[in-house]
C-alpha cells in the first residue's frame, strides 16, 4: 500500500507504517474445550484456532463474560492467538507444516503486529501467567488452564506433523525415493523437537523478557527450517516431474475451511471462504490502488497507541515521550510482515515455500530485535514506578 495519503494525515513520522491486514473474519470467543475438540474430522486449521482460543482465554482475567462471547484483544484475524500465557506461537510446528507441505499459509502469515503489540502490552497479570506453568501455587492450571508444554509442539490429531504415509501412497515411490522420504521425515521429527524445546520454563517478567521469549521461539523455528531444508531438497530432486506436481498440490484436495466462529452473531462473507480464497481476496484488494484518506485514517486508528493517555498516566517528560513515540513507530513497522502473505502465493513448489517461510521468520526475528532495542531505550529513562505502571497497561485492558 502506498502511504502518500497518510503523510498529510499523520505527518512524516508515520511513514514507517505500511500494509494493514484487510481480512476480517469473525473471531472466536471463550468456549468449552469439548467444543474445540468436536471437529476432529474437520480441518486442522479451524481446530487449532479453537484450541488456542480456549487456551489463551482460559487463564485470562477478561476471558469470561455473562454472554460467553468475550474475545481477547490480541487475537489474530482467524480467531487464533499468538500468545497463550507465557508462550509465543502455540503449535508452531503445525503452522510450518501447513505452509511448507500443504501450501496453506493463512495461520503462518497471521503473525506480526498483534503479537509484537501483545509482547509490549502483555494481556496477562503475573498470577495468570504462572497458572500456565508447572508448580503453580494457585492451582488454577489443574482445573482449567492448559500447560504451555502441551502447546509447544504439534497438536496431534489424525495427521500430525509430516504426512509420511500419505506422501508415499500418493506418489508411489520407488525404493530410493522412499529412503529419501524417510530421511526427510527423520529431519522433520528432529525439527519438531527443536521447536518444542523452545517452550518457556518460566513466565517473562516484563516486555523485554517477552520479546526475548519471542526471539528465542523464532530462532528455534528458523533452526528447524534449516534442519529440514537439505533433506527436503534431496527428496524433491529424486522425484520425476509428475511426482513433483502431485506433491506440490498435496493440500489442494483438502480445501480447509476458515476457522468457524463460535460466538453468536453476524457471519461475514469472508468467514465462508477458504483461507486461500480469503488470502487471494486480500491480495487483490492490496493491488486496487491507494485508499482514500478516510480509509487510511480508519486503518491507522486501529493500531495507533493512546500516546497522550499513556504519557499522562505515567507523567512522562519530553525525553520519555519521544522514546515512547519511537517505540510505537518501530512496532508499527511490523505491519509490513503481513504483506508477505501476498508474495507467498507465488511459492507454488515445496522448496520455494521453505525459502519463503525462512525469510518471513527472519524478518519477524529482526523486527522483534528492533522493537526490543526501542523498548530498552524507553525503559532506560523510566523510574521503577513508571515501569510498573507501564507493565500494568496490558492487564488492565479489556476485551
Amino acid at each position: 500500500m502506498a502511504m502518500g495519503g497518510m503523510l498529510g494525515l499523520v505527518g512524516a513520522r508515520r511513514t514507517r507504517m505500511a500494509h494493514h491486514g484487510r481480512i476480517r473474519t469473525a473471531a472466536l470467543g471463550s468456549q468449552d474445550r469439548r467444543a474445540a475438540e468436536s471437529g476432529r474430522a474437520g480441518n486442522r486449521l479451524s481446530e487449532r484456532a479453537q484450541l488456542t482460543a480456549f487456551a489463551a482465554l482460559s487463564g485470562w482475567h477478561g476471558g469470561h463474560s455473562a454472554e460467553g462471547n468475550t474475545q481477547g484483544w490480541w487475537h489474530h484475524a482467524d480467531g487464533s492467538y499468538g500468545w497463550v500465557g507465557p508462550l509465543f506461537w502455540p503449535y508452531a510446528a503445525d503452522d510450518l507444516a501447513d505452509f511448507i507441505v500443504f501450501g496453506n499459509g493463512s495461520a503462518l502469515f497471521g503473525y506480526g503486529y498483534p503479537d509484537i503489540n501483545a509482547a509490549i502490552f502483555a494481556p496477562y497479570g503475573t498470577s495468570e501467567l504462572a497458572a500456565y506453568l508447572p508448580g503453580d501455587a494457585t492451582g488454577r492450571r489443574s482445573r482449567k488452564v492448559p500447560a504451555v508444554k502441551d502447546l509447544c509442539g504439534n497438536a496431534g490429531g489424525e495427521e500430525p506433523g509430516f504426512p509420511v504415509e500419505r506422501i508415499a501412497q500418493d506418489l508411489r515411490l520407488n525404493e530410493a525415493q522412499r529412503t529419501g522420504l524417510d530421511q526427510l521425515a527423520a529431519a522433520w521429527t528432529s525439527a519438531d523437537k527443536t521447536i518444542a524445546s523452545s517452550c518457556p520454563a518460566e513466565a517473562p517478567a516484563n516486555g523485554l523478557d517477552r520479546l526475548a521469549t519471542m526471539q528465542s521461539r523464532l530462532a528455534a523455528m528458523i533452526s528447524a527450517v534449516d534442519a529440514v531444508q537439505p533433506s527436503l531438497s534431496k527428496f524433491y530432486d529424486l522425484l520425476d516431474d509428475n511426482q513433483k506436481a502431485r506433491l506440490d498440490v498435496l493440500g489442494a484436495d483438502s480445501r480447509p475451511q476458515a476457522a468457524e466462529p463460535l460466538r453468536k452473531g453476524r457471519r461475514t462473507a469472508s468467514a465462508d471462504r477458504t483461507p486461500r480464497e480469503a488470502l487471494a481476496a486480500a491480495c487483490q484488494a492490496e493491488q486496487q490502488g491507494e485508499p482514500s484518506l478516510d480509509q487510511l485514517a480508519e486503518q491507522f486508528s486501529k493500531v495507533q497507541w493512546p500516546l497522550d493517555e499513556i504519557a499522562g498516566n505515567l507523567h512522562l517528560d519530553d525525553t520519555q515521550r519521544a522514546a515512547l513515540e519511537v517505540l510505537q513507530d518501530t512496532s508499527l513497522k511490523t505491519l509490513e510482515l503481513q504483506s508477505a502473505s501476498c508474495r507467498a502465493q507465488g511459492a507454488r513448489i515445496m522448496p520455494a515455500r521453505v525459502e519463503v517461510v525462512k525469510a518471513q521468520l527472519e524478518a519477524m526475528l529482526q523486527a522483534a530485535k528492533e522493537v526490543a532495542d526501542a523498548l530498552d531505550d524507553f525503559y532506560f529513562n523510566l523510574s521503577e514506578e513508571q515501569k510498573t505502571q507501564f507493565e500494568a497497561i496490558g492487564p488492565q485492558r479489556g476485551a
